[in-house]
């Protein structure tokens, strides 16, 4: 018998392109949560992922997607994905008031001044309108440092270690209170220094402050250098002495090497005051990049966070991170 076949139904085609509608969709979303739950990115994946909560506030609209077009696999698909991603990015919005400690209050604020070039008198305003404790500074240049003393800093924050370069790789720890222990240290990647001490805070037991800086992997060659800083950073010391990593870590909370060293023991501190998805880099250069936060205040899971906050400062293309702390009593 001979059979003839003719055109498809209309409804066929219809379904057909609805379903690769809805995988076009979710599979990329899928994809992304598998790669930041496993911690899977390497080469031009590290800057990606920097972008995850922006990806975790578009996955619902896959589920609606799917389930507006009556397919079940895709959106059971979608639904997985976008509640591992929300389930991985939404408690940096919600406030941890843990640890509850007696101790004294401290402000510390870390900012990137961009070669030197961020506005001087924003920072010492900064400085002096908050009554910040402690300050961290990276791409710390000398000129940077005269200038900061010109305009009253030596007054606010007379005790600090200074390491000011030409160019991006200088760092700077400025207090109130009295510093020990000072230094610095150079990492391997691009050399950026990052100068550290032990604030002696009245009631408190001491704490260790260093100026984070790891490499930036602005490019795929880069990112071994950016993974080689961040593992050399210095662990939290949770049977020992308090400690806070301030600064530019060129990583997000989405980035595995940076969760690695919160997990030795630290917080993040704008991630415990509910204040985690505020952007604190970007756009650069007038590239139409949406911020990320890349810059953070990690403090031993032993300080309490009472807030941060984030502050534009002019000439730089990062924002200054301030976070009010309370210590442990000593």
């Amino acid at each position: 018998m001979i059979t003839t076949s003719g055109p498809r139904p209309a409804g066929t085609r219809a379904r057909r392109f609805a379903t690769i509608a809805c995988w076009v969709a979710v599979t990329p979303v899928a994809a992304w949560a598998v790669l930041r739950l496993a911690g899977l990115e390497r080469g031009p994946l590290v800057q990606a992922v920097a972008f995850t909560p922006y990806v975790a506030a578009a996955a619902p609209a896959t589920v609606a997607l799917a389930l507006a077009l009556r397919r079940r696999v895709p959106a059971v698909v979608a639904a997985l994905a976008a509640l591992a991603l929300l389930g991985a990015v939404a408690p940096r919005a919600v406030r941890d008031d843990r640890p509850t400690v007696d101790g004294p209050v401290l402000r510390l604020l870390t900012a990137n001044l961009l070669k030197g070039g961020a506005d001087p008198a924003r920072l010492v305003e900064l400085v002096r309108t908050h009554r910040v404790d402690v300050l961290t500074v990276q791409e710390f240049t000398p000129q940077a440092a005269a200038e900061l003393d010109r305009l009253g800093l030596a007054t606010l924050l007379p005790y600090r270690m200074l390491h000011p370069e030409v160019g991006t790789t200088g760092s700077g720890l400025y207090a109130r209170h009295p510093l020990s222990g000072t230094g610095y240290r150079r990492n391997q990647g691009f050399f950026f220094t990052q100068a550290y001490g032990t604030v002696a805070v009245p009631g408190a037991p001491p704490l260790r402050v260093e100026s984070a800086h790891p490499a930036a992997p602005y490019a795929v060659e880069v990112v071994p250098d950016w993974w080689t800083d961040l593992r050399a950073q210095p662990p939290a010391t949770p049977r020992d002495g308090l400690s806070v990593l301030a600064g530019d870590f060129n990583a997000t909370l989405d980035h595995a090497p940076l969760r690695d060293l919160i997990d030795t023991g630290y917080v993040d501190a704008a991630a415990a005051a509910g204040a985690g998805l505020s952007g604190t880099w970007g756009p650069y250069d007038g590239d139409p990049i949406p911020p990320v936060t890349i810059d953070h205040v990690l403090v031993d899971r032993r300080i309490a966070v009472r807030a941060v906050d984030v502050y534009a400062v002019p000439g730089s293309d990062h924002r200054a991170v301030l976070a009010e702390l309370r210590l442990p009593a000593g």
